[in-house]
């Protein structure tokens, strides 16, 4: 991959995998190594969490397709040697989190992708993208959902800051769905929340004890986007300087 030519983005917006059964096989150890060698970078480069972790889901039955998607981000990551994140020495120490959902994305099993990520004043210190483990029947459901799985990151972090003598109150989730944070907020259960699992209820008790609370964001500046599915060149990279990824100046 030293002389293939480069992109701009690690995968494109046409890009739809599924399983392509009658696709052309490739070597699967091949494939693997590959995939494995990507785990390293991702604890470094945020930018390339989703793709990798899609691509990933295939590593059973790898097809020509699931190997050109894989290049792909090898083809990126030669565009951007290096492309890192940037931690300022002057950052505050304040705790906020940004959580989004991808409703339906996956085109196998029609499961959402959540996606979110933890700044600690301008750094960012904790991101994870991982398809849900339920079919959510909303909207609402995937957000809410996702918010759910965000706030139990949040709390670990506040934790792990208390034992460092670091005390934050109260840690804000921004969220672009305003049914998950009225359904966060409401005590009764109803149409829109009976079916949601119990474990995923502990956001409205946190919220209630005031531990984390949820604010709007517009979609445009939702930055959890670009861990829940592909985007255009112009979206990606503004998203990703929002990360705090940046070229060694």
């Amino acid at each position: 991959m030293e002389n293939s030519k480069p992109c701009k983005t690690p995968m494109s917006t046409t890009t739809k995998l599924d399983k392509d059964e009658n696709g052309k096989e490739v070597d699967q150890k091949l494939y693997r190594s590959m995939i494995g060698s990507l785990l390293y970078p991702t604890a470094s480069k945020s930018d390339i969490m989703f793709s990798v972790c899609l691509c990933a889901s295939f590593q059973s039955s790898p097809k020509e397709t699931h190997l050109i998607a894989v290049k792909r981000i090898f083809r990126y990551l030669a565009y951007t040697p290096l492309l890192g994140l940037f931690y300022s020495n002057d950052s505050l120490f304040n705790l906020h989190a940004f959580s989004d959902a991808d409703y339906g994305g996956c085109k196998l099993d029609r499961k959402s992708t959540s996606g979110t990520y933890q700044f600690l004043g301008t750094s960012l210190v904790s991101w994870f993208s991982k398809k849900q483990n339920g079919v959510a029947l909303s909207t609402t459901e995937a957000e809410y959902v996702a918010a759910g799985s965000c706030c139990a990151q949040a709390l670990w972090l506040k934790q792990q800051l208390c034992d460092f003598g670091i005390w934050i109150d109260n840690v804000c989730i921004k969220c672009d769905n305003t049914s998950a944070i009225n359904l966060s907020k409401n005590p009764v259960q109803h149409s829109k929340s009976k079916h949601i699992e119990i474990r995923h209820h502990f956001l409205r008790d946190h919220v209630k004890k005031c531990d984390i609370f949820l604010e709007y964001i517009d979609t445009l500046n939702q930055v959890a986007d670009i861990f829940t599915k592909p985007l255009d060149n112009e979206r990606f990279f503004t998203l990703r300087r929002e990360l705090g990824m940046q070229n060694p100046s």
